[in-house]
């Protein structure tokens, strides 16, 4: 019993440790830099897609839909200021990634 609860640990520490030795500091990686597509419309995008931009989270994701929901399409990036959560350093983290055509 006693060896299998070492083996169980050793396996443990090898799935944990193991994969990031070698790695680049680029290739771990958070969410905002994997699978993050190159442009995400903001006048038809979901709450999903919206949280793959930087510094934007669940609520945010969701004040944007909720504001196109009310006010309409956003007609320019700047819109997305009148959006609860959205300030200057946000959109200016976002601007390369989001379009509104």
């Amino acid at each position: 019993m006693k060896a299998l609860v070492n083996w169980l640990v050793m396996m443990v520490c090898f799935v944990v440790f193991v994969p990031a030795v070698g790695f680049s500091a680029q290739a771990v990686s958070t969410k905002t830099t994997v699978g993050s597509p190159s442009v995400v419309t903001v006048n038809n995008a979901t709450v999903e897609q919206l949280q793959t931009l930087p510094g934007i989270g669940k609520v945010t994701a969701r004040s944007i839909v909720e504001y196109r929901k009310v006010h309409g399409s956003f007609v320019k990036v700047e819109d997305l200021l009148q959006v609860k959560g959205i300030g200057r350093q946000t959109l200016e983290k976002i601007r390369g990634h989001i379009s509104v055509k």
